[in-house]
């Protein structure tokens, strides 16, 4: 595959998991850092997202897990809590996830992303939780 098609191939991906925000990446990074943003889409999901070994939905729960442990990553767990609603994740199995993560991470990065949760569930009108 060449860089354009995967440049191509990551767009139309994070197109769909996002609900067409990939241009307001490539934009937010456009007048500071435009190959980062290229390499976003081109490498992060034209390379790793699109491959078929997961279901969307499982990459977006396992990148939920990660930006947790990592802490201190709230404006991308926002991007990331929307996206796994986006490809089916319902608003309890994101807190049971996170609430999975406390164990594991602590309890504070896990407060922290379940903030986050909330304020993306607020903005969708998913509040408050059932079955959490």
């Amino acid at each position: 595959m060449t860089e354009e098609e995967r440049y191509e191939l990551g767009f139309k991906t994070l197109n769909a998991l996002s609900d067409g925000s990939a241009q307001k990446v490539i934009e937010s990074l456009g007048d500071v850092a435009p190959e980062l943003a290229r390499q976003i889409v081109s490498w992060g999901f034209g390379e790793v997202y699109s491959r078929p070994a997961l279901v969307p939905r499982d990459r977006q729960l396992l990148t939920i897990g990660m930006l947790t442990a990592l802490g201190g990553c709230e404006p991308q767990l926002e991007v990331h809590i929307g996206n796994a609603l986006n490809v089916g994740l319902t608003p309890a199995e994101i807190i049971e996830a996170l609430l999975q993560a406390a164990g594991y991470c602590g309890f504070p990065k896990a407060l922290n992303a379940t903030f986050v949760a909330k304020k993306v569930f607020g903005e969708r009108g998913l509040l408050p939780v059932a079955g959490a």
